[in-house]
């Protein structure tokens, strides 16, 4: 497999930047038969999921996808929105428990000096991101399965109408990685 990163596809923009990174089936789920992302994933997706997370200065994840997914720590600070930590994330250092209002919490992520801001979900948490204007990209890898069933799709919340525009598509192995900004105005 070639290698994704290199050419400035994933680049940061200057100033603080709220991206998202997902993967869904190209039936659109966003969850494998097991209710976890980490079972539609490939190799091509791990490849941009770990490069994402180390360009990036702090990860922002649903304490509910922290416990799915069987979060552990990361050299990358992670910050986990919710009513409580998950027992895997407990006593590491550089993880945190953040809860209120979506905007305070970014706000005070950024005041700490954390301009790339790197979001692992999940969809309920993207809900909340998007309702509350917060998110500058969604970076959204689709492998080349379907999965069927009642998968949740990436967003789970209220209806929206969020318009995006595409910034950059890359085809690898079959896998579709997409970068959309998201339009405001």
């Amino acid at each position: 497999m070639r290698t994704l990163f290199g050419d400035g596809t994933w680049d940061w923009p200057e100033g603080p930047w709220l991206r998202v990174n997902f993967v869904a089936s190209v039936d659109g789920s966003a969850q494998g038969s097991d209710g976890r992302s980490g079972t539609i994933n490939n190799e091509v997706d791990k490849q941009v999921f770990l490069a994402l997370r180390r360009t990036s200065d702090v990860i922002l994840v649903g304490a509910g996808t922290a416990r799915a997914e069987e979060y552990k720590p990361s050299k990358t600070p992670i910050v986990v929105v919710g009513h409580s930590l998950p027992v895997l994330l407990e006593g590491a250092d550089n993880v945190r428990l953040a809860s209120g209002p979506l905007p305070q919490i970014i706000e005070g992520i950024r005041a700490e000096g954390h301009r790339r801001i790197l979001c692992e979900g999940g969809p309920t948490l993207l809900a909340g991101l998007l309702e509350a204007d917060l998110v500058d990209e969604l970076c959204l890898t689709t492998t080349p399965q379907l999965v069927g069933g009642p998968g949740k799709r990436l967003v789970d919340g209220a209806p929206l109408d969020v318009r995006l525009t595409l910034s950059s598509l890359v085809e690898a192995d079959g896998t579709l990685l997409a970068r959309w900004l998201v339009s405001r105005g």
